[in-house]
C-alpha cells in the first residue's frame, strides 16, 4: 500500500503541475512570472480553497478592512504565491534578478561584519514578498548562507522542489533530526542559517501576530542564544514592477530570553505586512482559533 504522499494521485498531480512550470519555463523570465501570478490568483485560488482563507484570515485579524479592500487583496495575495513559484523554479535567471541588489536596513553592515568576522547568524524571515530572494542575494555576494526547509507531503513534487531550491544555493537542511545535526554543525563553522517564522506550530510559545494568539516555535531564538548567533530579521519585498525586489534588513535582535526575541521577530514581520498586505502569504492557516480552543480546553480538564 502506498504511503502519504506516494499514491497515484500523487503521481498524477505532480505529473500535470511538472508538466505545467516545463512548458512555461520555456517563455521569457517577463512573461512567464505574470502569467503563473495570473493563473494562480484567478484558477488555483479559487479551486484550492485559497480566496476563502484568505477571507477568513483578514476577517480574523483585520475586521476594520473595506470589502474592495479584501477583494484587491484576495487577487495580490495569490498572485504573489505564484510568481514566488515560478520565481523559485527559474534558476539562474531568477538569481541574476536579485543578485546585485543592494542591501538595506539597520542591520545591514551588522550583517556584513559578521560575514567577515565568521560569526553565526541566524536570518528570520517569513512567507512575505519572495522569502528566497534575499538568500539568492547573499550567497551571490559570497555570504555563506544555508536554509531549513520543510520537504513537500508530495514526494514526487519534493524531488524536483528540492533541486530548484538548492539551485539557488546550497546548503539546505531538511527539518528532523538529521537536518537540525547538519544545520548545527554548520551555524558552529560560522555560517548563516534561513528560517521562516510565521507558521502555525501546535506545540509553539502562545505569541501575538496581528493582535491575535499564534503558535510560535522558538528555535531561531534559543539557538541564537545558545551557539550566540546574531538573530536578524531579513525580508526580499516585490517592487511594484512585479519583477524586482528590494532587500530588507533589521537590526540584530537583542539576546534576552526565547520568547520576548521571537516576539520581537513577530512583531517585525507583521510591521512590514502592514505596509505591504498583498505581498503576505495569507492563503496560510496561520491562527488555527478552533484548534487553539480545543488544546486549551484539554489542557484545564479534570
Amino acid at each position: 500500500m502506498a504511503q502519504k504522499g506516494e499514491g497515484w494521485g500523487d503521481y498524477i498531480v505532480n505529473m500535470l503541475i511538472h508538466g505545467l512550470f516545463r512548458l512555461v519555463l520555456l517563455m521569457p523570465y517577463r512573461i512567464r512570472v505574470p502569467l503563473v501570478g495570473a493563473v494562480v490568483a484567478r484558477v488555483v485560488a479559487p479551486l484550492a480553497g485559497y480566496t476563502k482563507r484568505i477571507r477568513a484570515n483578514l476577517a480574523y485579524t483585520c475586521p476594520e478592512l473595506s470589502k474592495s479592500e479584501v477583494d484587491r487583496l484576495c487577487r495580490e495575495v495569490p498572485n504573489n504565491v505564484g510568481r514566488t513559484l515560478i520565481e523559485i523554479y527559474s534558476g539562474d535567471s531568477f538569481i541574476a534578478r536579485v543578485r546585485d541588489i543592494p542591501l538595506e536596513g539597520a542591520g545591514a553592515d551588522a550583517l556584513a561584519k559578521a560575514h567577515q568576522e565568521n560569526r553565526p547568524v541566524i536570518l528570520v524571515t517569513g512567507h512575505f514578498g519572495n522569502y528566497d530572494a534575499p538568500r539568492a542575494a547573499l550567497i551571490a555576494r559570497g555570504y555563506r548562507v544555508g536554509a531549513i526547509y520543510m520537504p513537500m507531503s508530495n514526494v514526487f513534487f519534493n524531488a524536483h522542489y528540492e533541486a530548484a531550491i538548492s539551485k539557488i544555493g546550497t546548503p539546505l537542511f531538511p527539518r528532523g533530526r538529521k537536518g537540525l545535526g547538519q544545520m548545527l554543525k554548520f551555524l558552529r563553522s560560522g555560517g548563516m542559517t534561513g528560517f521562516l517564522v510565521d507558521q502555525y506550530m501546535a506545540r509553539g510559545a502562545p505569541l501575538q501576530f496581528f493582535g491575535k494568539t499564534a503558535p510560535t516555535a522558538l528555535s531561531a531564538a534559543e539557538m541564537a542564544l545558545k551557539y550566540n548567533a546574531l538573530l536578524v530579521p531579513i525580508y526580499g519585498i516585490r517592487a511594484k514592477n512585479g519583477l524586482d525586489f528590494s532587500i530588507q534588513i533589521d537590526a540584530p535582535i537583542a539576546h534576552t530570553d526565547a520568547e520576548t526575541m521571537t516576539q520581537a521577530l513577530n512583531d517585525s514581520l507583521e510591521d512590514l505586512v502592514r505596509q505591504h498586505m498583498g505581498q503576505w502569504f495569507w492563503i496560510h492557516r496561520r491562527w488555527k482559533p478552533e484548534r487553539q480552543r480545543t488544546l486549551a480546553a484539554a489542557k484545564i480538564e479534570p
